[in-house]
């Protein structure tokens, strides 16, 4: 006997095919973003690769609907902040500060929607009576986090760049130093080492500054607004001292190798206060994870010996 096909049965159908169809275009966007390379264009007009996170380049074309709201004046001072922070991270030509607010109104509604969803059938079908009432705190965090994360990015991202730039200036002010000790002057310096040398965050900085001072910028004007850029103690206190020997007539060179050295030095110190803050930020997973297993390997034989006799 043939079974009936009714309505109820074409509708089931249809709407797994449309389920298919939306999870399949979701599966493609996802993989179309994932591949997708940007790139940031230096003073110079060279391109070098930076990406944003994934979720970032999932989520910003849904930015657009709210970064109206956010260029008003009332926004104009987070604005302005947010503004500096990109620019410090190295991301000004790819992110704005109204896409970065925009992030911060859609991750709390859209993944947070999803983490609440998660959170409420997952703990729900473990079935567990304390696993179910931490549903509503796990889902509160949840949506804190998807809140906090643009800016909390935006900050690792600025502390990566200042690491980079404080892990190369050394060396740089070194070749600056010889460059100029061996009778170049400055802005040849500059160039030869931008030449040279593999782009990194300070040589993308030093590129605009070479490319600014071209442009009919004085070098002091130019070294000021990198310190500004940047927004790094280190820089910021080396470009002080070379623009105060810029403007007493003291020789370059001199203030270069005093710069590196002190630069070394606070490596040194930064180094070793590093190294004696480790046994404290150790101390936490000792207790947490280490003891616990060396406390099951000794005595877990003995207590599965226990438990087997009966005790």
């Amino acid at each position: 006997m043939t079974p009936q096909i009714t309505f109820e049965w074409y509708m089931v159908l249809a709407i797994m095919i449309l389920w298919s169809v939306a999870f399949g275009s979701f599966g493609w966007y996802c993989a179309y973003a994932a591949r997708q390379i940007t790139y940031v264009t230096l003073a110079d007009g060279r391109r070098k690769e930076r990406r944003l996170p994934l979720i970032f380049r999932l989520l910003l074309p849904l930015a657009p609907n709210l970064t109206h709201i956010f260029s008003k004046k009332f926004f104009a001072k987070s604005n302005r902040k947010l503004t500096s922070q990109i620019i410090s991270a190295g991301y000004d030509s790819l992110i704005t500060a109204e896409e970065i607010m925009a992030l911060k109104i859609i991750f709390p509604i859209l993944l947070g929607s999803l983490w609440v969803f998660i959170v409420k059938f997952g703990l729900s079908a473990a079935n567990i009576e304390v696993l179910t009432k931490l549903q509503l705190p796990v889902a509160i965090i949840g949506i804190l986090w998807f809140l906090i994360y643009p800016t909390s990015w935006l900050r690792k991202a600025i502390k990566d760049r200042h690491n980079e730039i404080r892990k190369a200036l050394p060396f740089v002010l070194d070749l600056l130093t010889l460059s100029v000790e061996a009778g170049m002057d400055f802005m040849s310096a500059l160039q030869r080492n931008n030449l040279h040398r593999e782009i990194d965050a300070l040589g993308e900085e030093l590129i605009q500054v070479v490319r600014e001072i071209q442009l009919g910028k004085t070098r002091r004007t130019s070294l000021r607004d990198m310190s500004l850029r940047v927004n790094l103690q280190e820089l910021r206190s080396v470009i002080k001292a070379l623009v105060q020997a810029d403007e007493l007539g003291v020789s370059i060179g001199s203030i270069l190798r005093i710069q590196s050295d002190q630069m070394r030095q606070r490596r040194f110190e930064r180094a070793e206060k590093l190294a004696n803050e480790a046994p404290v930020k150790m101390l936490f997973p000792l207790l947490m994870f280490i003891f616990p297993s060396v406390f099951l390997i000794l005595l877990g034989p003995i207590i599965s010996r226990m438990i087997q006799q009966g005790f």
